[in-house]
């Protein structure tokens, strides 16, 4: 139907109703017609037209869909009436001294008894009777507040979606037995099984955005112990600038579970470090390297230069951040090895960046425990190699990306970083820049983590392998992990080690049984084998030992650790005889610096 059309014909229609109704009134309270004049009838009847067809217009009846009207719509016809009606009995006192109160009051009640139902007949015939015969599936909605209800309001309105609501649950009591929208509240989420079975439904839907994340793991919990498909609502900030709708719902991500509730920054502080300046990040086309450069461009420095050994990385990150904000921010792609002394002085001389995030380094354990030699060139001598660039090029801050795995390791990777930690921490004492480092844990999602190949191994039907049931992690998102170490350089005063507040460390056992019923399968079908440690492993990691915690955070959720520096003679003698080391050797050796064993390190130099 066209727009011309549709305004002809409920125009008429509603012509037709307020001249009706308020001949009827009039015939309701006097059956004798001949007590009133017929010019007042007729004016009294020409002025309400008039002024109801106006106030219709203010309101925009006749520009509404009413095949979704609802209670605001039928308040826009309450606000139309009345005026209409008030207009009407102000005329009639102006002209002829008098106001039919009882008359104009029972049009008005017709008016809205008319006009509302004639709206809302078309909504009631479209959803009874024009729907798809399609079989829809039924579902449970988890939140009976908000945003639940406007979940349920969006499904029941939209004709396209394969979901049909059916009930509510909510652990609020005093909704229980109460009906949102015509579907009831069955209970708390301790019923959701039982719910699930007596109204067979066939999907999930969480929709309590506020929910924290110990709560929704508990939902969860609860709704894997039905075969209902579970998904989550989009997050609220995603609908309120409209870049999704509010059924376009999201499969539950381990993330969702592990994650812990997001550090709000200090953006002020943040802004004054970064806004206008050049920013440096080496392993900027890494995991944590390039999520760092996405958030760096929200604070809009001038100039953000990307260096990075891998060409098709750094090409990637470069051609996403250009698309992206390529027409306010210089972006600068660099490739070049930490390794190579040289290269970093030429380009941190050449670009003089106000602060550096060093992210690029060899990560993973039991390969490091192979190739000691290349962590040691990489995680200590490449970061040497850039931190004294930095000072060169009069950087202002420089923040080294660090790891849970420095504190008491006994692997080579953690001991390279606690090395790379002493290096930076000894520069520090005599350099104007201000050199930090960040520690974190796992990082969920990035190269060589847990999770891609836990999903990788599910893929494939099985089984997980996890190395011991006892082992357990601390786990962080990569945005959360990239605005610790942004937060981190704007606090800064040098020599610090920052460390994020992770919660509970948890189990990877339930990690991996977690993302076995995320992908829609049982434990008992994908199965999970343990393998044993591997070389370099620990059976759980810590932030910071007994001698460097200091209490207090300095920021929410963020802690200081001043980390203890007594190894530099064992340091420098590392790095003048490296060539000279065995593999076995030196491993031993960084191992023992990073742990402060003076006793074993003599015995190796003698």
């Amino acid at each position: 139907m066209t727009y011309r059309k549709r305004i002809t014909i409920l125009s008429l229609l509603d012509s037709l109703i307020v001249l009706t109704a308020i001949y009827f009134s009039y015939w309701i309270l006097h059956p004798h017609f001949g007590i009133f004049k017929l010019e007042t009838l007729l004016f009294s009847s020409l002025i309400l037209l008039v002024s109801h067809h106006a106030f219709a217009a203010v309101y925009r009846l006749y520009n509404k869909a009413w095949e979704y009207a609802s209670v605001r719509e039928l308040v826009s016809i309450v606000k139309a009436v009345s005026y209409s009606i008030l207009a009407t009995g102000i005329v009639q006192m102006v002209f002829f001294g008098d106001v039919y109160v009882r008359t104009l009051l029972i049009a008005w009640m017709l008016h809205v008894l008319l006009i509302g139902g004639s709206r809302f007949s078309w909504r009631v015939f479209r959803d009874r009777y024009m729907k798809p015969h399609s079989i829809k599936k039924r579902t449970l909605i988890i939140g009976a507040g908000a945003a639940g209800t406007m979940v349920a309001r969006q499904l029941l309105n939209n004709r396209d979606v394969e979901l049909e609501p059916v009930a509510f649950i909510d652990d609020d009591f005093r909704k229980h037995r109460l009906h949102f929208l015509g579907l009831p509240v069955i209970g708390d989420a301790t019923s959701i099984e039982q719910t699930v079975e007596k109204l067979q439904i066939d999907h999930i839907v969480i929709a309590i955005p506020s929910l924290g994340k110990e709560e929704l793991t508990r939902i969860f919990e609860e709704c894997s112990k039905t075969n209902a498909k579970i998904e989550i609502m989009p997050r609220i900030e995603d609908l309120m600038v409209g870049t999704i709708s509010v059924n376009a719902f999201r499969d539950v991500q381990v993330e969702d579970l592990l994650g812990r509730e997001p550090v709000k920054l200090d953006i002020d502080n943040i802004s004054e470090k970064i806004t206008g300046k050049t920013v440096l990040v080496t392993g900027a086309g890494g995991s944590i390297g390039s999520e760092i450069c996405r958030q760096i461009c929200r604070f809009s420095p001038e100039k953000l230069v990307l260096v990075g050994h891998g060409e098709n990385s750094i090409y990637a990150i470069d051609m996403e951040l250009r698309n992206s904000f390529g027409k306010t921010i210089e972006i600068v792609p660099v490739i070049g090895d930490i390794q190579d002394r040289e290269r970093m002085f030429s380009v941190l001389c050449e670009h003089k960046p106000k602060v550096v995030y060093h992210a690029a380094a060899h990560k993973h354990v039991p390969l490091m425990e192979y190739n000691p030699q290349e962590a040691v060139k990489n995680n200590v001598f490449g970061t040497k190699n850039v931190a004294e660039a930095a000072d060169a090029a009069g950087t202002d801050t420089f923040v080294l990306i660090s790891s849970d795995k420095a504190v008491n390791p006994p692997n080579v990777m953690g001991s390279t970083k606690r090395i790379a930690e002493m290096i930076i921490q000894k520069l520090d004492q005599s350099s104007n820049t201000k050199f930090v480092a960040v520690r974190f844990g796992n990082v969920l999602g990035s190269r060589g983590s847990v999770i891609p190949l836990f999903k990788k191994q599910i893929q494939n039907g099985g089984p997980i392998t996890v190395t011991h049931p006892d082992m357990t992690r601390y786990f962080m998102t990569i945005p959360e992990a990239s605005r610790l170490v942004i937060q981190a350089g704007s606090l800064a005063r040098g020599g610090e080690v920052f460390v994020l507040d992770m919660g509970e460390p948890v189990k990877i056992t339930d990690l991996a049984k977690n993302l076995i019923r995320l992908s829609g399968y049982t434990v008992e079908e994908i199965g999970i084998q343990y393998s044993g440690l591997r070389p370099g492993e620990k059976m759980f990691e810590e932030l910071l030992n007994e001698k460097e915690i200091h209490p207090q955070p300095v920021f929410p959720k963020i802690f200081i650790g001043k980390a203890l520096l007594d190894q530099e003679q064992e340091i420098q003698f590392l790095l003048h005889k490296f060539e000279s080391f065995t593999q076995d050797e030196l491993k031993e050796f960084v191992v023992n610096i990073a742990n402060r064993r003076e006793n074993k390190i003599l015995a190796l130099v003698e």
